[in-house]
């Protein structure tokens, strides 16, 4: 009887095996966007599928790894037969946060990076540098640690919050575990450093306030002078139209610098600023029956000094030498061999060129010298070389359009450069297949 049991058994059992195999979703890859919601809610994801790369315990401690340094930085674990076509762009617009996104993938690895919390280069680089790091532990590791010391931002706040739609059951688990491990300890810290962070802009951005008022200032004083009525002998509409315009930009201005909450907001002060200066220019020269100028920067020196007449050769201390906007005044200066009049700022060290004071002025100066044109003139600066960094756009923002507008961390949704998700970097992820050649790297 037994043996009749057994034989029954044993060819039942092999066809539910085969049933099993061929059931939908029975060792299915998680969809994408089951995956971007893990992501959401914890930085590191291991793929049921691919469970036997990293083991719960070590994804664990990945995941505590990124959230207490409070970085963006997102890790993936999937296996070896998921669909990689477009892979890394679909998963950053499912997800919708800014960051760094790092894939293992089988035993392929590969990462990609919005702009404004890391380079390409760099990203390129973080990938080329494990590729022979190990097992997926080391490898991952690794990638972790090196990103942490260079990727720019803060994590997102769902990470610590709980504001996500969805709790699910893993999501719970991990909680409880990181509780009972002292869980508790490791959320203060990303608190603390967020609050931190917050203070430090807030710190900067009171500091950019003094400056900013004394241009707002300085604007007025101008508009006082200017002494222009609306209904004088000789005024046409094209001069009353200037007027308001740079009464508008007054008004604008002083009110964008009221709602200011951090220094990257004063980039639409000093906008608004120039904007205003510009259309009194037009204004003087309507009055006067001259031409009309032409639009350009103010001057590099100081932007109170108003519209640049001319580029002028600059060389500053210890860089190359370039050219930069001026004004009249200024021109003659630096034509006669003397100093330019330089506007100043408060700091640390008594008063300076405001590009080599903090790291908040880049906004300020973005504002008046946007589309481009900033990153060239402070190249070599002490405020340029800050500016030149991801770090420095994460916290600061970007002042001049160089970089992406979303610091690390924010929640963009589909609102981001998908060539930062695109492309081939190099060729040198994955020993050229993964990142450099196939549907997973080159088809971006």
């Amino acid at each position: 009887m037994r043996t009749v049991v057994r034989l029954l058994i044993v060819p039942f059992a092999a066809v539910l095996a085969v049933l099993l195999a061929g059931a939908p979703g029975a060792h299915a890859a998680t969809d994408l966007s089951e995956v971007a919601q893990e992501l959401r809610e914890n930085p590191v994801y291991v793929d049921p599928a691919a469970s036997g790369q990293l083991a719960a315990s070590d994804a664990e401690a990945l995941a505590d790894k990124i959230k207490d340094a409070d970085k963006p930085v997102f890790v993936a674990v999937l296996p070896a037969g998921y669909p990689t076509q477009d892979l890394f762009r679909n998963l950053r617009t499912e997800t919708g946060i800014t960051g760094l996104y790092g894939i293992r993938l089988g035993d392929r690895f590969d990462a990609r990076a919005d702009s404004s919390v890391m380079s390409r280069q760099a990203v390129s680089n973080l990938v080329t540098a494990v590729q022979d790091a190990g097992d997926t532990k080391a490898q991952l590791n690794d990638f972790v640690d090196d990103a942490l010391r260079n990727v720019g931002g803060s994590a997102p706040s769902s990470w610590s919050d709980g504001s996500g739609t969805d709790v699910p059951v893993g999501g719970l688990i991990t909680i409880g575990a990181l509780v009972a491990a002292g869980g508790a300890g490791a959320y203060a810290l990303v608190r603390r450093n967020r609050r931190r962070h917050e203070e430090e802009q807030r710190a900067a951005l009171e500091k950019l306030r003094v400056v900013v008022d004394e241009d707002i200032t300085a604007f007025g004083e101008e508009l006082d002078r200017l002494d222009f009525h609306p209904s004088e002998p000789g005024a046409d509409d094209a001069m009353r139209a200037d007027y308001e315009r740079a009464l508008d930009c007054y008004d604008q201005a002083k009110s964008l610098m009221a709602a200011a909450t951090k220094p990257e907001d004063v980039r639409a002060v000093t906008q608004a600023v120039e904007d205003g200066r510009f259309s009194l220019a037009r204004l003087t020269a309507r009055r006067e029956g001259a031409a009309l100028p032409e639009r350009r920067p103010p001057c590099f020196f100081d932007p109170r000094h108003g519209p640049s007449v001319a580029d002028a050769t600059w060389t500053p201390s210890g860089a190359a030498a370039r050219e930069v906007p001026v004004c009249a005044a200024d021109e003659r200066r630096l034509a006669e061999g003397r100093d330019p009049a330089i506007r100043e700022v408060d700091t640390d060290y008594g008063r300076r060129p405001y590009w080599e004071a903090g790291p908040a002025y880049g906004p300020w100066a973005g504002g008046y010298f946007g589309g481009g044109l900033l990153p060239g003139l402070l190249v070599g600066t002490m405020l340029g070389s800050m500016m030149a960094t991801p770090a420095y756009a994460a916290d600061y923002g970007s002042g001049y359009g160089d970089f992406g507008g979303y610091e690390g961390g924010d929640v963009s949704g589909a609102d981001f450069n998908s060539g930062d998700f695109g492309g081939d970097f190099g060729g040198g992820f994955g020993g050229g297949d993964f990142g450099g050649g196939g549907d997973f790297g080159g088809g971006f």
